[in-house]
């Protein structure tokens, strides 16, 4: 039976697809695209062989001591477990360019997904993946050769990181994953902070990643200022746990912005006190808190949970009380809104996709590999199902009440 030709990528379309369908897009048809990203992937490999064997990249001159060039590619086509992929092999001009990816005369790749679109997604170690590359091969490839063909990934990241953005975002919400990262010789624990908007449609995006190298109002200034840069004009809530510096840098590039105290982190730290015999009874307690009708009930729920647990545990009710004027705006807004912004599932989903592939991590070699195995953790997250589409209904016909005003045209 003929094969079904399968649809061929620009350099450019590819970029497109990069930024943004990858990380929660629609896939339609899902085999085709992921039949070309298949092909897109093993030419960027072959790519960085072909780098290695020249001794220099793509788009610069050649050392004066190097003959060969870069000639061309030749098309071949190849059978996978799911069907066949067309892709160009690189040629250089003196033909003893042995690429050892796609083999000369190899026309067949079984289990082609498991394997080669696991030397990405799951961001195996050099040694890991030499021990890979030999079992699909059979064949002994160097570590230097590893680092070129996998750091390929790094300018997908790059792209992605500075794609344009939507104009508005109802909500943001900040948070933060810890990492080990190798900084000057020392195993240093920084945090990775992840931006997730939501649209004007309720879709779910990843805005980007940034390791901190100081937590303060300069760098959350320069994230937001990227935003902006991006094509961010208003964010309406900004939901992000009590980082110092960061409501500052955010009403200074969005002023109209209202910054939220994340209520989850609020009461993640509460339970730092708590006996595990106390949890139920905490939580309990701390919802009529959160939950109240308005500003002044929840005051008189906390002055009530401060009089039933102050004495076993005096720092809950301390800490709320200490970050009242953050919490308040959240308290004023309608049953609808306050759900979407105090849900748990957004940020827990993308920090247990980032969990699952950082967990066998003793630690990472820089920043730039920490932040390309989180990205490639990201885009195998499917953020759509995350949230109700009937609930952000609700919620978008209050905010277009709240905030008629800063509607998009």
């Amino acid at each position: 039976m003929k094969m079904k030709k399968k649809p061929q990528f620009s350099d450019e379309l590819l970029d497109q697809i990069i930024a943004g369908d990858m990380l929660g897009g629609d896939w339609t048809p899902v085999q085709d695209k992921l039949d070309a990203i298949k092909a897109a992937l093993m030419e960027r490999m072959l790519k960085g062989e072909m780098t290695h064997h020249l001794g220099y990249p793509t788009g610069e001159d050649a050392p004066e001591e190097t003959a060969n060039r870069r000639n061309g590619a030749s098309q071949k086509t190849l059978q996978t477990d799911t069907g066949t992929v067309t892709i160009q092999i690189p040629r250089d001009r003196m033909g003893n360019f042995d690429p050892i990816i796609v083999q000369k005369h190899q026309r067949r790749l079984p289990d082609f997904d498991d394997k080669v679109i696991a030397l990405y997604a799951r961001g195996l170690s050099t040694k890991d993946i030499q021990a890979y590359l030999f079992e699909i091969y059979k064949t002994e490839v160097s570590a230097e050769l590893i680092s070129i063909v996998t750091e390929e990934v790094l300018a997908e990241l790059a792209i992605w990181q500075n794609r344009p953005l939507e104009s508005h975002y109802p909500i943001i919400y900040l948070d933060g994953i810890r990492v080990k990262i190798r900084d000057n010789g020392h195993i240093l624990s920084k945090t990775v902070y992840i931006a997730i908007g939501i649209d004007m449609d309720g879709t779910k995006d990843i805005l980007g990643l940034w390791v901190a190298k100081s937590e303060g109002s300069k760098f959350w200034l320069s994230i937001m200022t990227e935003l902006k840069n991006r094509g961010v004009d208003d964010i309406f809530i900004a939901c992000c746990d009590g980082l110092t510096g960061l409501p500052d840098a955010i009403v200074s590039v969005f002023p109209q912005t209202t910054v939220q105290l994340c209520i989850v982190h609020m009461i993640r730290n509460s339970l730092k006190y708590v006996a595990w015999k106390d949890y139920k009874n905490i939580v309990r307690d701390l919802k009529t808190i959160y939950k109240a009708v308005s500003p002044v009930a929840a005051k008189e729920a906390l002055t009530v949970f401060a009089s039933s647990w102050n004495v076993k545990y005096p720092t809950i009710a301390a800490m709320w009380e200490r970050n009242w004027d953050n919490i308040v705006p959240f308290l004023a807004y309608p049953p609808d809104i306050r759900r979407v912004i105090y849900t748990t599932n957004t940020i827990e989903a993308v920090n247990r996709q980032i969990r699952k592939v950082i967990k066998t991590k003793g630690s990472f070699p820089s920043d730039d590999s920490a932040l390309k195995l989180i990205y490639l953790a990201l885009k195998n997250a499917n953020l759509s199902t995350i949230m109700p589409a009937k609930e952000w209904k609700y919620a978008l016909a209050q905010f277009a009440i709240l905030f008629h005003d800063r509607l998009p045209v």
